[in-house]
């Protein structure tokens, strides 16, 4: 088939499917949820994200950020939701829906801006540098490296979750593969597979598992890993496939040692204080794990703050937000945290600045979009279709191709608000399928959208259609493998 008719193939797919996907919008929260699925409101609301979204598949093509039609989509769609319910006479349920959107894209926006952000200083202390010297030094061939971030981003995602691991590995491969754009371009989406699968296993590795531990009744923290195997079968599959194209050369060796910056290790460990925090705050507090992202966050404030007084760099009260310059000024004096040219100190807030907001903003911009489906109605219609018509183990399988075309986050809200009737082998199936079905397309999960953004141009959409079929074998396989070692919880 020719690459356009792919491609369309895959929009007229995206577009068939999200006709029958609800948005993320808990009936408990809204109350008043009306159908207006045949009526020309749905129509047009669906005709609009289905256009908004083939523009962000073709953003390679049109070189449009994928933020910008969906952000535009939205307030579009809840345009026309408010109006069809304002002419019933009901100007209370789209304000309520749209606010409970508004919460849950606040809490995903703040805590990936504070990883991001410690990512961002990170790279500044040189800490990636050093981990790129120490791979090269070792003399390891592309094809080690290939496994050894594979292997990294599936061990460590269940511990720092899916999202900040790969954007913590994707930027070793960066660094390692340099313009070996087809090194890289692999290793990108090796990692990708590798973190969303070992998130898939544990409370912590995945927004889609937090939220079904979460819901509390549902999965224990324990039983999350019974899903270790067929985790791991989904990553090996296509990694042992994706291996045999990559090259066997060995990056040329660095010969200048790295340095790295002053309190490199301390923002390294502050890193790891933050992620605890984010459990702790969860586990114990009850309180969003986003609470601890932000309190770890403060604290990397904190000590730029103190690396700044440190070194007695001056203070600029005048600075603005983000660590701009002042408002219709163009000075050069130093702001608070102002980097410094010997490393010494570092500005947290241009850190902050650093963050992918194109990815930030598209992600606002599809919950807002299928929160705004979700409120006409399609979560009522979908659960009958799915979990009656179909059957439930049909309807938890194609939940992970769903995630694969939309994004998981919103589908397994969509599942959650349903409530299904379903025993532990089917919530932990759903669990799986949820967390690895975002894998077969690069949208489809937050680890893959923000690799993309921070990978821009060689790490694309359409490069990592190119492995979705290999990808879909190891989904196919880790369903197996979970019916086979986990029958027991099947009644």
């Amino acid at each position: 088939m020719h690459y356009l008719d792919i491609r369309k193939l895959l929009v007229v797919l995206v577009m068939m499917s999200l006709s029958a996907i609800p948005g993320f919008v808990c009936a408990a929260d809204t109350g008043n949820i009306q159908d207006f699925t045949r009526h020309w409101a749905g129509f047009l609301c669906l005709g609009i994200f289905f256009f908004a979204y083939s523009l962000v598949i073709l953003e390679e093509v049109i070189h449009l950020r994928k933020s910008k039609p969906v952000i535009f989509a939205a307030g579009l769609i809840w345009m026309i939701v408010a109006y069809v319910y304002a002419q019933t006479g009901d100007t209370h349920t789209a304000e309520v829906a749209v606010r409970h959107n508004l919460l849950e894209f606040a809490e995903l926006f703040l805590f990936l801006l504070a990883a991001m952000t410690y990512i961002n200083t990170m790279e500044d202390r040189g800490v990636f540098d050093l981990l790129r010297s120490w791979l090269v030094s070792r003399e390891f061939s592309l094809r080690t490296i290939f496994w050894l971030t594979g292997l990294i981003a599936f061990l460590l995602s269940p511990i720092a979750d899916n999202l900040t691991t790969a954007l913590l590995m994707s930027a070793v491969v960066m660094a390692v593969g340099g313009s070996n754009v087809k090194f890289v371009s692999i290793a990108c989406v090796n990692i990708v597979v590798a973190a969303n699968a070992g998130g898939a296993f544990s409370p912590f590795g995945d927004i889609t598992t937090l939220m079904v531990w979460q819901k509390g009744g549902l999965v224990e923290f324990t039983e999350f890993f019974n899903l270790v195997l067929p985790s791991l079968v989904n990553w090996l599959i296509p990694a042992g496939i994706m291996f045999f194209f990559i090259e066997r050369s060995v990056p040329a060796a660095i010969e200048e040692a790295v340095e790295l910056k002053e309190g490199a290790w301390i923002v390294v460990g502050l890193f790891i204080i933050t992620i605890t925090l984010a459990v702790t705050f969860h586990s114990f507090l009850h309180l969003p794990p986003v609470v601890g992202m932000m309190t770890g966050l403060g604290i990397l404030k904190l000590y730029a703050y103190y690396l700044q007084m440190k070194h007695r760099i001056p203070v600029d009260e005048g600075a603005g937000a983000l660590g701009a310059e002042p408002l219709g000024g163009h000075g050069h004096g130093h702001g608070e945290e102002e980097d410094s040219a010997d490393g010494k100190s570092f500005n947290s807030f241009k850190k902050l600045a650093r963050a992918e907001w194109d990815t930030l903003m598209f992600f606002y911009g599809v919950i807002l979009c299928v929160g705004g489906l979700g409120t006409l109605g399609y979560l009522n219609l979908v659960s009958v279709f799915m979990y009656e018509d179909l059957g439930v183990t049909q309807a938890n399988i194609l939940v992970g191709f769903l995630s694969a075309l939309i994004d998981n986050i919103p589908v397994m809200f969509a599942v959650l608000a349903m409530l299904p009737d379903m025993d532990l082998g089917q919530w932990l199936l759903v669990t799986l399928t949820a967390g690895v079905g975002g894998s077969m397309l690069s949208v489809g999960s937050a680890a893959g959208v923000a690799v993309m953004g921070q990978a821009r141009g060689v790490y694309t959409f359409i490069a990592h259609l190119k492995w979705s079929w290999a990808i879909m074998l190891g989904y196919l396989a880790s369903i197996w493998v979970h019916f086979l070692v986990n029958g027991r919880f099947f009644s």
